[in-house]
């Protein structure tokens, strides 16, 4: 038997082959499925099966595509009410894959049809469970993803309460040395505090899993709706794609316009090239969100999923990266066109003189674009308007334009998207990005912090 981890740092999102005999099973697969189609070759192997643990909200599922090519089986619950070809898989129900079981068992909490996977061997011996979001490595899953998408809607309160019994009456139950093969890892805005590891067993969990901790049912429902991460524009979207399942991967994108591209006036613009580079000469008005580890993320926090638009890059190369990225999450549909650096790109950005700003800060107006939980840990500048990147679109017009602007996050990046995103909309005043100097004066301190 193998079973094998295919890891997307980009989403912190993790995917499972398993194979017996030269049949193969795809558990939560990412919107590319060739990695899948490789690996069942490498082992010589068969795909018969895909299973879905539940609507993923954070990166669309391959699934239906692996169907439609190899002809393997979609399992699901029947909860999710999937209009994509497939068969019920809830609590009873086993998968024979050669001469071990692939178990359903129903866990709803994250959403109302999560499953999770329960894997017995050929001696009949329970050696490992897929949990999909419902349970991590240090966590579990968020509950409130589900109030507004999917086949069943549920208020937050009402899904962590279903999750704690589920944690409680079939997971912890389990053999504590059962590995566990979560969806997710550090980073992923499913959870709150995932830990680095990427998988980890049930006994380990027991034992310092915050979530697990003998608790109330009240207590735990506070205490897992409390402090989760903000939730990106295309979490719901995403929830309702994967019901129905997404085109092609490699169809969709080879459908961008590459070519004898003019961009309509007024278009949203994303700029992926490096910050230095885009404050040299962009287009008015585009954003400037470099592409990174974490680019498909920042995407569908800033633009909504009915949202076009057109991709700036220095190359081609660059552009194919990113409108995969965008896929991944659905959002290669919304590409207007891809162009590799129009030529007239020539408004340039100012830099700011920072020895000003940190020997008179009062003299501009400083937005602090960090996630809530980081504001809410303390402010930087005590003046700062506190304006998190995924809200700025929709709250332009609450920052004055009376005085130069200076726009902070806590490195950089989200700094340099709200910059361009500001400049695009004030243009009565300068506005700076403080870049990474902010490090520097996190570390430091600065006359600054208490203005």
């Amino acid at each position: 038997m193998i079973i094998h981890q295919f890891y997307d740092r980009g989403l912190a999102h993790a995917s499972y082959a398993i194979i017996r005999d030269g049949k193969m099973v795809v558990i939560d697969p990412s919107r590319d499925p060739q990695p899948y189609y490789d690996f069942a070759k490498l082992h010589e192997a068969d795909i018969k099966g895909v299973i879905e643990t539940h609507p993923h909200a954070d990166f669309v599922s391959s699934h239906l595509e692996i169907h439609q090519t190899t002809g393997a089986i979609i399992y699901n619950s029947k909860l999710v009410g999937a209009t994509y070809p497939h068969e019920g898989f809830d609590d009873g129900d086993i998968l024979h894959l050669a001469d071990i079981k692939l178990k359903a068992i129903n866990t709803p909490g994250h959403s109302p049809d999560s499953i999770c996977i329960l894997l017995q061997d050929e001696e009949g011996i329970d050696k490992a469970i897929f949990t999909g979001d419902t349970m991590f490595v240090g966590d579990v899953g968020r509950p409130d993803l589900r109030e507004h998408a999917g086949n069943i809607t549920a208020k937050k309160e009402e899904l962590a309460k279903q999750l704690y019994h589920s944690l409680r009456e079939k997971i912890m139950v389990l053999p504590h040395p059962i590995t566990v093969y979560p969806a997710h890892g550090p980073g992923s805005l499913c959870g709150k505090t995932t830990s680095p590891d990427l998988y980890t067993t049930i006994g380990r969990e027991v034992k310092e899993n915050y979530a697990l901790q003998p608790m109330t049912e009240q207590a735990f429902v506070q205490l897992i709706t409390n402090d989760q991460p903000f939730v990106p524009h295309y979490f719901g979207f995403d929830v309702d794609l994967n019901k129905k399942g997404a085109p092609g991967f490699k169809k969709s994108i080879d459908a961008i316009v590459r070519t004898n591209v003019v961009i309509e006036q007024n278009a949203i613009v994303i700029d992926i090239r490096l910050k230095d580079e885009f404050r040299k000469g962009h287009l008015k008005g585009a954003i400037n969100l470099q592409d990174d580890e974490k680019f498909e993320t920042w995407l569908g926090s800033i633009l909504q999923p009915e949202e076009q638009f057109y991709l700036i890059a220095d190359t081609n190369e660059a552009l194919d990266i990113v409108i995969q990225k965008a896929a991944k999450i659905g959002y290669e549909q919304n590409i207007k066109a891809a162009i590799a650096m129009p030529h007239n790109a020539a408004l340039q950005s100012t830099n700011i003189d920072r020895d000003d700003f940190k020997s008179s800060p009062e003299r501009y107006t400083i937005v602090d674009v960090r996630n809530w939980s980081e504001i809410n840990g303390g402010k930087i500048f005590n003046n700062a308007l506190p304006i998190p990147l995924p809200e700025l679109r929709d709250r332009i017009a609450e920052i004055p334009a009376d005085k130069p602007i200076v726009v902070h996050c806590a490195a950089g990046y989200r700094s340099a998207a709200a910059t361009s995103i500001i400049a695009g909309k004030i243009t009565s005043v300068p506005v700076y990005d403080l870049s990474e100097a902010i490090v520097e004066i996190m570390a430091n301190g600065s006359n600054a912090m208490n203005s």
